[in-house]
């Protein structure tokens, strides 16, 4: 290919939402029966690639890790589950002092239904994501076990052959995901309906969300004496496909090569914590859940829940996220138990909240998976030393 400059992804995922936008607020029925057949087959093949990215990296990038590989999958997991802790007992600390003064509409106005699909192209992926997830850490450990070097130069064969699966199609068609996500949200009235009346919840939640990957970074350059910047301003094309696709595993791909980029990770811890944070590393999804759980107990049931059963739901729901599914909607599914359980929603309550995590799904999303090269940041930083050489002795 010649001396052509290529557009770049943020650029094409930019135009592929505004596009969408555009065709959703002007096509009919049947045109929009063909888009969202697009987007169910496109968005099919991606999740059908998913564990084949969650396997063919975090196997071969365990075995990299040698002896440091249990003990880093630990801290992560804990970080995992200390930020989700801590981004749920912020979000709530910001509920009790501002839920009070906001005057938020109590109903949210019925959406058009998507018309069907014109037919159904079902590809299923090989396995689900949390077993792929569990297959990968037991493959990499017993390869470390047994000292497999065959297996392990295979496995490295596998990572090779996914890496091309993902520049030479996922990435790519990408953009068309996106530019029918956004028209099927534009079609419905999602972005001129039942955005206003919650757009001062949705404007404070992004608030929040900045403010905690502000908190995760700076405690990450602590930790890895590295300047965070070195690795967030590399961020920018994986939190807009975030934004368009709505979920942190069909992300992964852009994640991966946004993580790349940054000379402040070491690839290997690369390799294995950006897709185990796709689908351990919730933050901005639990931090906005919180927030609008709050709300809703406000607008339906007149007050805000008790500091001691927001205390119960947090410690529990930092258990939910590290292990929700990392696909749309995946935290609020998770959580259901613990809203209904501890928090005493009913129908109305379950409904509503689904409803409005809908809304900005795909900010939450967002957070998370930048999120995650933070947490890469601090594994960097306890099991690397200042050159990226693996230390000799870690600290718990």
């Amino acid at each position: 290919m010649s001396s052509k400059k290529e557009l770049g992804l943020i650029p094409k995922l930019l135009i592929g939402i505004i596009g969408g936008i555009i065709l959703g607020l002007m096509v009919n029925e049947q045109i929009m029966g063909i888009i969202t057949t697009i987007k169910e087959i496109l968005g099919s093949f991606i999740f059908f690639t998913v564990p084949l990215v969650i396997f063919g990296f975090i196997t071969p990038a365990i075995t990299g890790l040698k002896n440091n590989a249990s003990k880093m999958l630990g801290t992560f997991l804990c970080i995992s589950y200390l930020s989700a802790v801590g981004a749920s007992t912020f979000s709530a600390i910001a509920g009790y002092i501002i839920i009070p003064h906001l005057h938020i509409a109590s109903q949210a106005e019925a959406l058009i239904e998507l018309p069907k699909t014109a037919f159904e192209l079902n590809i299923q992926p090989i396995m689900p994501v949390m077993t792929a997830l569990i297959l990968a850490i037991l493959t990499g450990i017993s390869v470390i076990w047994t000292k497999s070097e065959a297996m392990e130069k295979l496995l490295n064969e596998i990572q090779s052959m996914v890496l091309s699966i993902i520049n030479k199609i996922v990435i790519p068609i990408l953009p068309f995901f996106i530019s029918a996500t956004f028209a099927g949200l534009a079609y419905t009235g999602s972005l001129t309906k039942q955005l206003p009346i919650f757009l001062k919840v949705i404007v404070l939640v992004l608030v929040g969300h900045f403010i905690w990957l502000t908190i995760l970074y700076l405690i990450a350059g602590a930790v890895s004496k590295q300047n965070p910047l070195e690795v967030l301003k590399y961020y920018g094309p994986a939190y807009l496909t975030a934004v368009g696709t709505m979920s942190s595993a069909a992300t992964l791909p852009v994640s991966l090569r946004c993580a790349h980029r940054s000379k402040a990770l070491v690839p290997e811890v690369v390799d294995f914590a950006i897709p185990l944070g796709a689908t351990t590393h919730l933050c901005g999804s639990v931090l906005t859940e919180t927030f609008f759980c709050m709300t809703i107990s406000k607008i339906l049931y007149g007050t805000l829940p008790s500091v001691s059963t927001i205390i119960l739901f947090t410690v529990l729901f930092g258990i939910f996220a590290v292990g929700a599914p990392g696909v749309p909607g995946g935290t609020v599914m998770a959580s259901l138990a613990i809203v209904t359980g501890v928090l005493g929603f009913d129908s109305s309550g379950v409904g509503l909240l689904i409803a409005i995590f809908a809304l900005q799904d795909s900010f939450g999303t967002a957070c998370n998976i930048t999120g995650d090269g933070a947490l890469a940041l601090m594994l960097r930083g306890l099991f690397y030393d200042k050159t990226g050489k693996s230390k000799a002795h870690t600290t718990a």
